[in-house]
């Protein structure tokens, strides 16, 4: 499912035109976006949880040179399916 089918299935199901549907969406998504900048977790009831995970700063190689590189610190979202969420797909 893409996010334009997201749009399109909530428009629907709720009876709403589809840029309020869209609207709707990005809003949602703006505010876990802005949720995890600020380090928080955000916890959706059923569904699951998102929380920023922090990377060190390490040491790799180029696999096609061999050659030493250094992969900067770096922040990444993790997500953490629920338990209803899990119980649905078994």
């Amino acid at each position: 499912m893409t996010k334009a089918d997201l749009i399109e299935a909530m428009a629907g199901k709720i009876d709403l035109p589809k840029a309020t549907a869209e609207r709707a969406v990005n809003l949602i998504f703006d505010d876990i976006i802005a949720a995890l900048k600020n380090n928080d977790k955000v916890n959706i009831s059923g569904f699951g949880t998102f929380t920023v995970s922090e990377r060190k700063a390490r040491q790799g190689r180029n696999p096609k040179t061999g050659e030493t590189i250094e992969i900067a610190a770096s922040r990444s979202a993790k997500f953490k399916p629920g338990k209803i969420l899990k119980d649905s797909l078994n």
